[in-house]
């Protein structure tokens, strides 16, 4: 089953009054939008990502909605939001059975909830996520001048209703058609999906999944991030004793010295006589680090997300590399807290390009410049190592949950 997540974010959120626009606003150091994001670019179950932003970010694109997982395709949003969903779903796969729906500015909805909403999606076709009423509820009239309760609802048939929202994509062009055609009639899509004659289908929701649209709405953001694990969505006290908020991964790599080749080394260009062969930069320090750090939240390595049978990683940059391996990290919710690597060469002499190499390596992964390590060694002229026919890497990585490191 392939299927294709939308994140609508194209609203303004004038009611915060903030300068910025609100899906650029940062909650206890990421933004609402990088939050949203992440929780779809880490779901395995979701296959090609589209975001639809106001026309001016679309031009600029954050460089947080980049992934090395899954296609992104940013479009222009409209005034309204099924106008941005439109603009979005035209930019949807063919090939997508299932579109998952959901508001960048519910940036707490677990990994777990889009599961669900999407598996009951696939069996029914139409699926959302709502929390039943806890309040008894109102409805309002007005007399004398005053708002005055006209009838009390019985609340077990009351639901508020959430994203995500998933829906094979018959239904959903459907709901599309129909929001085009009756403009002002829906302020989701399921209402649209109800018009067009479909049962949609009600999977419960999270009282964590909370839409940011006030300023008070904004310090519970605050305060909530602090408080839940970004992964679950459950308390970190009550997962603390069985889940621990350290993981170490190791990498390893060696590749071949060969004449015509440039000596890169943690992004850094050596002057030496050979240089190291492979499909991108053949950057054997980068390569051991992303390794590691993608060991350490078990991402696979470096071939799975950047094989060298695909031409678009033909001479890459292994820092870039390294920064989208970073991102994956973050999504998993974890942060780099510091790496150490010996690189292995009989030549050339490391020592005196440590300093910058350290510098290009600390702002990659995003941690201060005492986060970073390496030293260089010989193989006192030992095999291949040893012959200077090869350079070889042993690096590893301590991550951190990233509510521990204050992220």
């Amino acid at each position: 089953m392939f299927v294709s997540a939308i994140i609508a974010a194209a609203g303004r959120g004038a009611r915060l009054g903030s300068a910025v626009p609100k899906q650029l606003l940062e909650i206890d150091g990421r933004s609402i939008l990088q939050r949203s994001f992440d929780i779809v670019d880490g779901h395995d179950r979701i296959d090609e990502v589209v975001v639809a932003l106001p026309s001016d970010l679309a031009r600029a694109t954050p460089p947080i909605l980049a992934s090395s997982r899954k296609p992104v395709h940013i479009v222009d949003g409209g005034e309204r939001r099924q106008d941005s969903v439109a603009s979005a779903f035209a930019k949807v796969s063919k090939r997508a059975d299932v579109v998952v729906i959901h508001d960048a500015a519910r940036p707490f909805a677990s990994r777990a909830l889009f599961t669900r909403v999407i598996e009951a999606a696939s069996e029914g076709g139409a699926a959302i996520a709502a929390l039943a009423a806890s309040d008894t509820v109102k409805e309002s009239t007005t007399a004398g001048g005053a708002r005055v309760v006209a009838r009390t609802i019985p609340r077990h048939a009351i639901y508020l209703a959430q994203t995500p929202q998933a829906f094979t994509r018959a239904i959903l062009a459907e709901a599309v058609r129909v929001g085009g055609e009756h403009p002002d009639t829906a302020t989701d899509e399921a209402s649209l999906a109800e018009q067009a004659g479909h049962a949609v289908r009600l999977v419960d929701g999270e009282p964590t999944n909370i839409k940011i649209t006030t300023p008070a709405d904004l310090s519970v953001s605050e305060a909530l991030a602090r408080s839940l694990d970004p992964e679950s969505g459950s308390s970190i006290a009550a997962t603390r004793s069985s889940m621990l908020p350290l993981r170490i991964g190791t990498g390893y790599d060696l590749h071949r010295l060969e004449p015509g080749r440039p000596l890169i080394i943690g992004g850094v260009r050596i002057p030496h006589a050979t240089g190291l062969a492979g499909h991108s930069d053949a950057d054997v320090l980068c390569h051991a680090i992303t390794d590691a750090i993608l060991g350490a939240v078990a991402e696979g390595d470096i071939g799975q997300h950047f094989p060298d049978s695909d031409p678009t990683w033909k001479d890459a940059d292994s820092v870039a590399l390294l920064e989208r391996a970073v991102q994956i990290v973050r999504a998993s919710g974890y942060l780099v807290a510091n790496v150490d690597a010996v690189v292995i060469a009989e030549r050339p002499k490391l020592l005196p390009h440590v300093p910058a190499i350290r510098a290009r390596l600390a702002k990659a992964l995003g941690v201060e410049l005492s986060a970073v390590s390496i030293k260089g060694k010989t193989n006192e002229r030992i095999d291949a190592l040893g012959r200077n026919e090869a350079i070889a890497v042993h690096a590893v990585a301590l991550l951190a949950r990233s509510l521990q490191a204050g992220a």
